[in-house]
């Protein structure tokens, strides 16, 4: 009977904050929407991002400067009535995107507030859990304010379904920035049906040890970030809910049914509290810059929790550019995850590839490693192959440790290695295609793809 109730109330509790998401996105298009001028305007990418202005961007090239002149032909190829309603010119709004990630522009232009620019694209990707997935991605994006004081917003939306196995992903994200960076709003919004292996808890588990399971989940985390007296410091407050729900354990018996006896529900919801840092003026391919996050969350059975307990999560990213005017850089990573004060759902537990871009681990299968607390370290560098930087590559090395269920100690770091390469997707956002292969132990390795850099 109390588990029943409990659905009941976290039902209601979802759909509250579903009205809520829907809220935030009303509020950021109405205050793009409170500008003078809506028509479309556009004015030198020099005000957009200073950063690539000044970092000698003669001689750069991206694989639309390639593109480009293919598009053309084929435009010459046709009459040009029949490409009136796709017609490309130096100052085209159309992106093709894949990946929700803008990467083919004819020109690279400010957008003036006021202008809903939309993309999509469907594409292919892989990952180690999912295996080849077909992907649907969409992206709007906007600016609240002048671009030369406002960071561009976006949303998200990117269904994914899996050929491997009878996976369905539809991940939903917003990041909102007001005028010059005043308020930053933040949301991560998933439902997932989501057969996969789970390993056991603590770091002797070995590969052999894979447990099936199939569940689904949704996710809501919203937040709101306050910039502090015009510095790179915000300050924010937020809501978390992870609720896993038909779960049905199809593999031997493991920790999970030892940690989590025949339950079918979880639900984990909470308030958190962020204070961040934030210098990186190009987060695709952050130079020269420092990142820090600190997030306390408190999961309340008042808030439709199963219990109590709390969690703290710190991660800290620096990227160092190896001289003056070198485009290489060395990126440091650290991620530290703990729970504490009541007992974590299983799935909710800190976990290989459950960070919040999913990336900790490369060499790993997601959820490889799970445990009461989790700590990771990662080193990578990423220089040019080519002067053009059309073709780049990548080395990396990272340690991932997890405590043991009951002691919590920290008795063993998994280590993991790897290299890759970078093609370039559009020279003005820095963004790239991050293509990753990854050696970790026991015999673990993968093929990991990424828009943009993994950290």
């Amino acid at each position: 009977m109390h588990a029943d109730k409990l659905f009941v109330k976290t039902k209601r509790t979802f759909f509250s904050i579903i009205l809520l998401f829907l809220f935030v996105i009303l509020l950021g298009l109405t205050s793009v929407a409170q500008t003078k001028d809506s028509t479309t305007a556009f004015t030198p990418f020099s005000n957009l991002n200073p950063d690539y202005q000044s970092n000698n961007m003669k001689g750069e090239k991206d694989i639309g400067d390639y593109l480009k002149p293919i598009v053309k032909k084929v435009k010459n190829s046709f009459k040009a009535k029949e490409l009136k309603s796709l017609e490309i010119t130096d100052d085209s709004l159309l992106n093709i995107t894949p990946l929700s990630t803008p990467v083919l522009h004819t020109d690279s232009v400010c957008i003036k507030p006021g202008k809903l620019n939309f993309a999509y694209f469907p594409a292919v990707g892989y990952t180690m859990q999912t295996g080849t997935t077909g992907i649907l991605a969409m992206n709007i994006s906007f600016y609240t304010g002048n671009c030369d004081s406002t960071n561009i917003s976006g949303i998200n939306i990117n269904p994914q379904i899996s050929f491997n196995h009878p996976q369905f992903l539809l991940p939903l994200n917003f990041n909102i920035w007001t005028k010059k960076n005043k308020i930053n709003l933040t949301g991560d919004m998933r439902y997932y049906k989501y057969p996969t292996y789970t390993y056991g808890l603590g770091g002797y588990t070995q590969l052999s040890d894979a447990d099936l399971i199939d569940y689904n989940y949704a996710r809501v985390y919203l937040e709101g970030l306050k910039q502090i007296a015009h510095s790179k410091f915000y300050i924010g407050l937020g809501y978390n809910l992870d609720y896993h729900f038909d779960i049905l354990e199809e593999g031997k018996a493991s920790d999970y049914s030892a940690y989590s006896g025949k339950i079918t529900n979880t639900t984990s919801s909470g308030v958190n509290m962020d204070f961040l840092y934030d210098s990186r003026k190009n987060q695709n391919f952050p130079e020269n810059a420092t990142y820090a996050n600190l997030c306390y969350r408190y999961n309340a059975e008042a808030l439709g929790s199963d219990e109590d307990w709390h969690s703290v999560y710190f991660e800290y990213k620096k990227y160092i550019n190896i001289t003056k005017n070198s485009h290489n850089v060395l990126a440091l990573w650290n991620l530290d995850w703990f729970t504490f004060g009541g007992t974590p759902p299983y799935f909710d537990l800190p976990s290989t590839g459950w960070d919040n871009f999913s990336n900790t681990g490369r060499g790993y299968i997601q959820s490889r490693l799970r445990g009461p607390s989790m700590v990771y370290l990662e080193a990578e560098y990423r220089f040019r192959i080519v002067k053009s930087g059309l073709f780049g590559g990548n080395v990396f090395v990272n340690g991932e440790s997890v405590s043991e269920w009951g002691s919590n100690r920290f008795e063993t770091i998994l280590p993991g290695a790897g290299l890759g390469v970078r093609l370039k997707l559009n020279k003005i956002s820095g963004a790239n295609l991050a293509i990753d292969y990854g050696w970790g132990a026991g015999g673990s390795s993968g093929l990991f793809f990424n828009i943009n850099e993994v950290f």
